[in-house]
């Protein structure tokens, strides 16, 4: 079942089941190591909504996508898509406290708890704080295709964040739907050359279903922009 059409009918409930079922695979440490980042993932996110949603939702999915869809089953790379957005969203409370630069020190911890190579993989799909006298949508995809550029491993955990976002999109409501759009559409090019690159550590299977699904997200930002 489709991972959108498992939470319109089962909510985070059915989703926590197909990530416990999916995770079943490995062994009894990396386990741990998955659980134990769900649930700092689901305690830093614990108030946040996503439209009409617990935000959880969009992380399990995230990650679940990347092991039943992609293949991938790298443990840190599941771990840092459960926790991708955690330092942009929450650094103080990652961090423990108010620190000078909390960004950094949210990433010491993640370090220090899951390995380096996560807290690498999260900083690269971490947004970094914006020019206010520049656009910030032309920023941000800078920073998305400087930052994929030189870590084929994120690309992943974006291929799959944005086919949530955009894919996805159809489930958001109001003003949102045409502020993703916008904000999206734009990326599409970007991320489908990374994708395809022969670095990017997917198999050819994987790189087009992913394709697909940015074809089908492209599609529906035109519809809503009205092109």
């Amino acid at each position: 079942m489709p991972l959108h059409a498992i939470t319109e009918v089962y909510g985070e409930d059915g989703l926590r089941q197909r990530f416990a079922l999916e995770i079943a695979r490995f062994d009894e440490a990396e386990q741990e190591k998955l659980n134990r980042a769900l649930a700092l993932a689901d305690h830093l996110h614990r108030d946040d909504r996503r439209v009409r949603e617990p935000y959880l939702n969009h992380l399990l999915r995230v990650a679940i996508r990347i092991i039943c869809y992609y293949r991938v089953y790298d443990v840190d790379v599941i771990v840092a898509a459960l926790l991708h957005d955690a330092v942009e969203d929450h650094p103080e409370a990652l961090a423990g406290g108010q620190p000078v630069d909390a960004t950094a020190a949210a990433l010491q911890v993640l370090a220090r708890d899951f390995g380096p190579r996560v807290a690498g993989l999260v900083r690269s799909v971490t947004n970094p704080q914006y020019d206010p006298d520049r656009d910030r949508d032309e920023q941000y995809r800078e920073h998305v295709a400087a930052s994929l550029d030189r870590d084929p491993w994120a690309r992943v955990i974006k291929a799959s964040d944005f086919t949530d976002n955009g894919v996805g999109v159809i489930h958001a409501t109001g003003s949102k739907v045409l502020r993703a759009a916008a904000k999206y559409r734009p990326l599409v090019p970007v991320l489908r050359e990374l994708v395809a690159r022969p670095d990017t550590p997917l198999d050819d299977e994987a790189k087009q279903h992913i394709l697909e699904q940015f074809e089908l997200a492209e599609t529906r930002f035109a519809a809503i922009l009205q092109d």
